[in-house]
This record gives structure tokens, C-alpha cells and sequence, in this order.
């Protein structure tokens, strides 16, 4: 099982980056643009901000310079105290200022966040059944939350970072070589002897972090599997819970192995760095103390040392930070990578430009030479050719497979025909508009789905101006109402995640109350009570009916009883409606519709006597 895998330590590109680097383009660097240009004024404020800021920052190492040259040489307490109070003024408004650029920083990027997630969200909403059915819950939710979210570190970290790098780097040089410039190229060549290590012990610590990102990985893994509801009941029922252990207990112990090597790495990695973050400055005051003592520097004094070596140690980080830009600027290009390929997957069911809303009370459903399939490879529907009249209630049978689901997600354009057509009234359902169609239809699937809220907050789904009267007389008709008025919350009872609070069967009668209160036009049931006992399913078989009655529907039929209560029976056989007609007559035929009888229905009735 491969298990996802994040950006790896600042500075290294994990194998995965290595081989998923994305293709830089004018385009999409424009396209990114495109998201900050909105906000370019505040973009010009954090530019200024960190201009003032990198400035700023010079000046208690000048200060400090002239401290020891001027106050302290000089004998001088008041310069001494002058020059401290403008030390703490210039470290005060830098954090002012640095607090200034965060809050900017922060601003902008939350800004684009809330218009990206925006743009994401509703771009989902429209995209087709299809999309849903084949991309991974996981990573749409890592789309929308995750990567979105991530774009805050691009705005206030990358991009800001770079800007800062570049303004400190710039501002210090200047001010190196304006001291003097035989100590600056000095102190300048001092720096790689604090990066090099930097970069050889980070690899060491990188190796160790993504072998133990591994095996976090699969702790993770384990834990998710065998303490999730469904992996704990599997354990109990299989007796496996001490041999999970020992699996648990292996991996824990690699991971804290590992754990503990890169620990230790890092104070090897700190022990080596003080060693060259001493040993650099040490090599500047000898070079200086040369020039003074031995070459006779005139221009050249201990204060001017001292603030050249503070400012050679404020090198040091963003020095290192821009050698890392091509590492920074891959990922941030990765994650917009990411995000535009969720932008860019077409929407393949959507309502034409000349959309119509025709009244379909009364319309006739036909379906015309249809062709569907899921892949290109293979058809499901190969020529189905069938029509229920207005008003009439038309079962569909047929073996496990056989595409009984995917007729009805045509109706409703779920899915889209690749051949022939689906009408409605005569009229093609791909020239309605896709918000009247939907609306014109209910639909009760056989795995009904209940959000994490209230039982009033499910119902109202359908219809949300519904009246309390409106709301009740559809549970009554659903059969359901004593039993939520049961409920110490009554109807503001929370039904759990995916309604686990309640059984399949009060699920189910929920969810036809749901389709009763929403009123629809054309009814289409996945067999609706199949998860109803047959006290429950003779309660709100009353109620069906009233609601089928003057409305054209369609029912996925596995109970005999709801098929010997069509209009019409279709026998769907090898992608095409093998048999059409009555009970009686079917039985009379032979064919799918008998085998299926004798195989199916037929226990169904001994086990009745």
C-alpha cells in the first residue's frame, strides 16, 4: 500500500518531488499571478515593510560599532547611553515593522485562500457523478483543505521569504563593503565554512526523516485499520487482537529507533555548527587584527570589526535560505499544480446555453436506443429501448449487474447516455436545464446517505421553506413520525455520521420522507424499502402509493410485492430490456423474467406459506 508522503526537510526534494516535478511555464506562473493581482497594492506595502525592515536591522550592529569606537574608547557615558536608547529604538520599530509585515502577509494570504477554496468548492459542486465515483475521497478532501491551505505558506513564507533574503543580503553587503571592503570580502568568504556543514549534516538528518516518515506511515497505517469501527470489529471477530499488537509493537520500536538517530544527528549537526559559527568570526577579528597590527590599517578600527562581525552572522540565514530557492520554489509550484488540476477537469454534465424548463406533469419517460458505459471498453446499456407513461409505475428487474442502477442515474443526468437518448415529455433531458431537472425529480436510493445533523436538518434538505405541518405529514406518511416524536429531541435528534444513530430501516423512511416532503414530479425508487421489515415496509406501502399515484415512476424492484404493483414490469438482461409487461404475462413467456421468478421470488413466496 503506498502511503502519502509530505514535503520533505527544507532545502532536500523527496523522492516522490523528484519524480513528479512540475513543468515551469510563462503560463502558469501567470496563472498563479492571476491570484495575487487582486491584492498588488498590499504586495507593494510588504515590499516597502521588508525594505525598512532589512534597514533596520543594520543598525544595531552599526550602532554597536561605534559604541565601542566612540563610547566606551572615548570614556564617554552619554554617547554611551544616547547610543544604547537608539539601539533599543531601531530593535523596537523593527519588530513593529516586522509585525506590520506579518499581519500584511497574513492578510493576503488568507484572502487568496478564501477566494481559491471559494472557486474549488463550487467548482466540485458542478462536477459530475462520475468525478465523484472515481477520484479518492481523500484526496479531494486534501485538495480543498490541505493544498489550499498551503498556499499561505507560499504567500507568507516563500515568496515573502525570498523578498526578505534578497533585502537583507543586499542592504548588509552594502553596508560591508561601505566599512571596508578588504574585511567584507573576508567575512563574505567566511560564510561557506558555516553553510557546507549545514547542507552535508542536513542530507544525514533528511535520510533519517523520510525513513522514519516511512514508518510513521505505517504506524498510522495500522492504527487507522485496527482502531477504526470496522477494523476493531473484524479484530474481535477473527481473534487477532495480540498478533496486531506484536505488529503495533514492531513498528513502534523502529520508529523510535530511527526516532532517536535523528535526535542524536541533530546535536551532532548543532555540535559542528557552533564550531564554525565561532570559528568564523574568529578568522575575522584575526584578519583584522592583521590589518591593524601587522599592515597598519589606518581606516580600519576595533568597533568596525566588531559590527562587520555581527553583520557576517546576519548573512548567514539568508544566505542559506537562498540557496534553497530552487527546492522552495519547486514545491510551491507543485502545490499550484495540484490545486489547477482540479481546476481544469472539465464539467461534463452541465445545462446547454439554450436551456429549457418544461412541465413535466403528465410527461411520458422513453428511453431511445441507449448506449451507456463506464469506461470506453465496455458497454453496460447496450440498446435500451422502453417507455413509461404518464402516471404509470414501471418496476425494473434483472440479475446483480445487469445496469438496473445506472437506467435510473440517466434520468436525472447522474450520468450522461454515449448513445441515443433519455426524454422526457419528448423532450432530450441533456437540453433541460440541469437545476429544473433535478428539481423535478425524487429519488430514494437504496444506500441512503444522512448528513451529521438533526433529523429536521435532513428532512429540510429537500425543501427548506418546508412548514412544521408540511414537515410532519411527511414522516406520518413515511411512518416515521412516532417514532421521532419519541426521541427526547423530538425532531432536532442528531442522527450521527451517515445516521449510524439510527437503523437501516429508520434511515430508509427518513429518506422517503425526505423525497415525500420535497414533492417531485417523477419518482424514482432503488428499491426503497429494502432495508424495511415487513411490518415497516406494509406501514409505508400505503404511503408510496399515494405519493406514486399521477406521478410517473420507476422502481428498482427486489421484492415481489412491489413488483407485482407495476404498470409495467422491464427484465433487463445483457444491457438490453429482454422482457416488457405484466407479472402474469412474463411468468406465461419464460425467459430472464421466469428464471429470475424461480430463483428469487419464488423462495420468497414458500418462505411466505
Amino acid at each position: 500500500m503506498q502511503h502519502g508522503r509530505g514535503p520533505g526537510p527544507r532545502g532536500f526534494l523527496t523522492e516522490d518531488e523528484k519524480n513528479n516535478l512540475p513543468t515551469v511555464t510563462w503560463a502558469l506562473i501567470r496563472r498563479i499571478l492571476t491570484y495575487l493581482a487582486p491584492y498588488w497594492t498590499k504586495f507593494i506595502m510588504v515590499f516597502a515593510t521588508i525594505l525598512i525592515s532589512a534597514v533596520l536591522g543594520l543598525l544595531p550592529s552599526i550602532i554597536t560599532g561605534r559604541i565601542v569606537d566612540e563610547a566606551l574608547v572615548g570614556e564617554s557615558m552619554a554617547l554611551l547611553i544616547r547610543l544604547l536608547l537608539a539601539a533599543l529604538a531601531t530593535m523596537l520599530a523593527s519588530q513593529l515593522v516586522s509585525v506590520l509585515t506579518a499581519y500584511l502577509n497574513a492578510w493576503i494570504s488568507q484572502h487568496i485562500i478564501f477566494d481559491m477554496k471559494n472557486q474549488m468548492y463550487g467548482h466540485l459542486q458542478r462536477m459530475s457523478h462520475a468525478f465523484f465515483t472515481s477520484e479518492r475521497q481523500g484526496d479531494i478532501i486534501t485538495r480543498m483543505n490541505t493544498d489550499i491551505s498551503g498556499v499561505s505558506g507560499v504567500i507568507s513564507g516563500t515568496l515573502s521569504s525570498i523578498l526578505s533574503n534578497v533585502a537583507t543580503v543586499v542592504t548588509t553587503l552594502v553596508a560591508l563593503f561601505g566599512m571596508n571592503w578588504k574585511m567584507a570580502i573576508i567575512g563574505v568568504m567566511v560564510i561557506p565554512l558555516l553553510i557546507l556543514p549545514t547542507r552535508t549534516a542536513g542530507r544525514t538528518r533528511w535520510k533519517l526523516l523520510s525513513e522514519g516518515q516511512a514508518k510513521h506511515d505505517e504506524m498510522n497505517q495500522l492504527i487507522n485499520e485496527t482502531l477504526s469501527v470496522s477494523g476493531s470489529m473484524l479484530t474481535k471477530l477473527f481473534t487477532r487482537e495480540e498478533s496486531e499488537y506484536q505488529r503495533f509493537v514492531k513498528v513502534n520500536g523502529e520508529v523510535t529507533k530511527l526516532a532517536l538517530k535523528e535526535q542524536l544527528s541533530g546535536r551532532w549537526f548543532f555540535l559542528v555548527m557552533g564550531i564554525f559559527t565561532q570559528l568564523g568570526p574568529l578568522l575575522i577579528y584575526f584578519a583584522g587584527g592583521y590589518l591593524i597590527i601587522a599592515a597598519g590599517e589606518t581606516g580600519l578600527t576595533v568597533g568596525t570589526i566588531t559590527a562587520m562581525v555581527a553583520l557576517v552572522n546576519r548573512l548567514y540565514r539568508p544566505v542559506e535560505s537562498l540557496l534553497n530557492i530552487q527546492v522552495d520554489f519547486t514545491r510551491s509550484l507543485a502545490l499550484f499544480t495540484r490545486i489547477f488540476d482540479y481546476f481544469d477537469r472539465p464539467i461534463d454534465i452541465q445545462s446547454p446555453p439554450d436551456a429549457v424548463k418544461p412541465n413535466v406533469e403528465g410527461a411520458d419517460i422513453a428511453f431511445e436506443h441507449v448506449r451507456f458505459g463506464y469506461t470506453e471498453e465496455k458497454d453496460i446499456l447496450t440498446d435500451i429501448n422502453f417507455t413509461v407513461r404518464a402516471g404509470e409505475m414501471a418496476a425494473i428487474v434483472g440479475p446483480s449487474g445487469s445496469g438496473k442502477s445506472t437506467i435510473i442515474n440517466l434520468i436525472p443526468r447522474l450520468w450522461d447516455v454515449d448513445g441515443g437518448r433519455v426524454t422526457i415529455g419528448g423532450t432530450d433531458v441533456r437540453q433541460f436545464d440541469l437545476t429544473w431537472l433535478r428539481d423535478q425529480i425524487g429519488m430514494v436510493s437504496q444506500d441512503t446517505y444522512l448528513f451529521n445533523g438533526t433529523i429536521r436538518e435532513n428532512l429540510l434538505y429537500a425543501r427548506p421553506d418546508a412548514t412544521e405541518e408540511q414537515l410532519i405529514a411527511a414522516c406520518k406518511a413515511a411512518s416515521i413520525h412516532d417514532f421521532i416524536a419519541a426521541q427526547p429531541e423530538g425532531y432536532d435528534t442528531q442522527v450521527g455520521n451517515r445516521g449510524l444513530k439510527l437503523s437501516g430501516g429508520e434511515k430508509q423512511r427518513i429518506s422517503i420522507a425526505r423525497v415525500i416532503l420535497k414533492d417531485p414530479k417523477i419518482l424514482i425508487l432503488d428499491e426503497a424499502t429494502s432495508a424495511l421489515d415487513s411490518i415497516s415496509e406494509s406501514a409505508i406501502q400505503d404511503a408510496l402509493e399515494h405519493l406514486m399515484q399521477n406521478r410517473t415512476s420507476i422502481v428498482i424492484a427486489h421484492r415481489l410485492s412491489t413488483i407485482m404493483a407495476a404498470d409495467k414490469i422491464l427484465a433487463l438482461c445483457n444491457g438490453v430490456i429482454a422482457q416488457s409487461g405484466k407479472h402474469e404475462e412474463l411468468l406465461q413467456q419464460g425467459g430472464i423474467y421466469k428464471q429470475l421468478f424461480d430463483t428469487q421470488f419464488g423462495r420468497m413466496l414458500e418462505n411466505s406459506d
